[in-house]
């Protein structure tokens, strides 16, 4: 167990815990479908009590993801989220509305009205998994930053290591398409993962008959946005590390790294086949509510095999579009080799931590949720 072991090991679970967060996304997807699919407030009050029974998971899922990157890769912790701050603040106040929005909508007499508050709802559904997948697109398409390690030490300047070239800090991402279009994947397939979640836990004839209506033209978009991506990732030159050190570009750099890693090909092979099963199950079986844990199940596995390849194989996992020298690696931009196996050790806790999570989500979601509950759901 070398330094290089600990380093592609905390890759491994912050790239799973990325992956764990885009699959209950599908919080924020059903956000946004509350008012196309629930015609009278029992019904809106149907679908936010499933979808508020799931947030807290979801936001404490984004604390413990942006935590392990901070303690493990510290470097990028500063470079993006010290430099891209406008994404991130944006991301930021989506979730701090969600929480609110859950916590105040229902009590007597709130300032704002429950209309208010469902809208942050839908704003925090419609943007939160659009500024993720974005900012995540940057990981392989690249940023504009410049990262030097000497600039502490000078007199008389800011002991700042990374600076963003750009005055839009981070807001530039939206200009690359291949990064918005990830965006947009995202977001279509936290729609699609909160009709399979609604299917399952709510019992109401009109609003399961709306959500097989609607659902065919969810997984059209998806699987154009997801294909869109998947083709501009695939074919895309990308940044490496050449022999000496100096960094060089890479014809089709993405697909070279997926074949040379028959792990990260297998999980997304497997993924992407398990999410199709997944989202075309209950329109063959419309009895069949399990389709979300199918489809759940590939997103994280095809999630995760595409944040692998970023990490793994000597890659470089955040491109310098600024200055390529800049670009971070696992080896760059990683904590000591002492907080590392200190990390190591702490993170044999989350086998219990995830046993912890399936036990209580099973036990909220022993029955589907009925019209009576949503009456006196506060």
């Amino acid at each position: 167990m070398d330094y290089t072991f600990f380093q592609e090991y905390w890759w491994f679970l912050v790239s799973l815990l990325g992956a764990l967060f885009v699959f209950l996304m599908f919080v924020q997807g059903g956000q946004t479908l509350v008012g196309t699919l629930g015609r009278t407030e029992q019904q809106r009050r149907m679908l936010l009590l499933a979808t508020g029974r799931k947030w807290e998971i979801t936001f404490t899922t984004l604390v413990t993801f942006g935590g392990a990157f901070f303690a493990s890769f510290p470097l990028f912790y500063s470079t993006s989220f010290g430099g891209a701050y406008w994404v991130w603040m944006l991301i930021l106040l989506c979730f701090v509305i969600q929480a609110v929005s859950y916590e105040f909508q229902l009590k007597r007499a709130n300032l704002l009205g429950v209309g208010c508050y469902r809208t942050f709802l839908f704003l925090n559904g419609l943007l939160g998994p659009l500024l993720v997948g974005t900012a995540v697109g940057t990981l392989f398409f690249g940023a504009e930053f410049i990262v030097d390690k000497q600039a502490i030490a000078l007199p008389g300047e800011p002991p700042v290591i990374s600076r963003w070239a750009t005055p839009w800090h981070g807001l530039e991402a939206v200009l690359d398409i291949r990064n918005v279009l990830l965006g947009l994947a995202v977001l279509m397939l936290a729609r699609c993962l909160a009709h399979l979640y609604f299917l399952n836990r709510i019992e109401d004839d009109e609003v399961r008959a709306r959500s097989l209506r609607l659902l065919p033209w969810e997984i059209a978009l998806f699987l154009i946005f997801f294909l869109s991506f998947l083709g501009a990732w695939c074919t895309a030159d990308g940044f490496v590390v050449g022999q000496g050190g100096a960094v060089e570009i890479k014809s089709m750099r993405h697909l070279h790294d997926l074949l040379s890693m028959p792990l990260a090909m297998g999980l997304l092979v497997v993924g992407v086949l398990l999410v199709l099963i997944g989202l075309l199950t209950p329109l063959v079986k419309r009895d069949n509510r399990n389709g979300i844990w199918t489809a759940g199940i590939g997103s994280v596995l095809a999630v995760w095999a595409l944040l692998l390849t970023a990490g793994w194989n000597g890659g470089i996992y955040y491109p310098s579009l600024a200055d390529p020298d800049s670009s971070l690696t696992l080896a760059n931009s990683c904590s000591s080799m002492y907080t590392l196996k200190v990390m190591s050790c702490v993170s044999l806790l989350i086998p219990f931590v995830l046993a912890y999570i399936v036990w209580a989500w099973h036990a909220l979601e022993r029955t589907p949720i009925q019209p009576s509950e949503a009456e006196d759901s506060h």
